[in-house]
């Protein structure tokens, strides 16, 4: 059996032990066979493939492997719908006080009440959004 197939085994081996941890360690292991089997296919001693092998196979781990982890994890991190609102400035439209009233917000009204129940925030007045609760936007005074 020539060696750049036995290398291109182990690579499909490493690529499928990786579809069961995904930890993206053994598929850059596989890059490296890869590397292993194209250098035995171009000739190069076992020695120069072991070492071709390892080499790709840590540099893959060290560069490659921290941004794939990053964009992995990544995912899903934005906030979306109503979550994207907490924070936002909104202006009084009615006035806002522990049991209701009206903001626009992000260009549409949005019912709101204020998150210190002894607060009264007039017309006018630039409120922060601290969190979406339903449909009612529920207000601190301020910035």
């Amino acid at each position: 059996m020539p060696a750049w197939l036995i290398w291109l085994i182990i690579a499909a081996v490493l690529a499928g032990a990786e579809s069961l941890s995904l930890d993206f360690v053994l598929i850059m292991c596989a890059g490296g066979a890869g590397a292993g089997a194209i250098s035995a296919a171009l000739g190069a001693p076992v020695a120069v493939q072991v070492a071709v092998a390892l080499v790709v196979a840590v540099g893959l781990l060290v560069f490659v492997r921290p941004i794939a982890r990053r964009h992995l994890e990544g995912v899903g991190t934005h906030p979306t719908g109503a979550a994207r609102l907490v924070g936002k400035n909104a202006v009084v439209l009615k006035t806002v006080d522990a049991n209701g009233g009206l903001v626009r917000l992000d260009g549409a009204e949005w019912s709101a009440r204020a998150f210190d129940e002894t607060q009264v925030l007039p017309v006018g007045a630039s409120v922060r959004v601290m969190e979406i609760s339903g449909a009612t936007a529920v207000v601190w005074d301020g910035p």
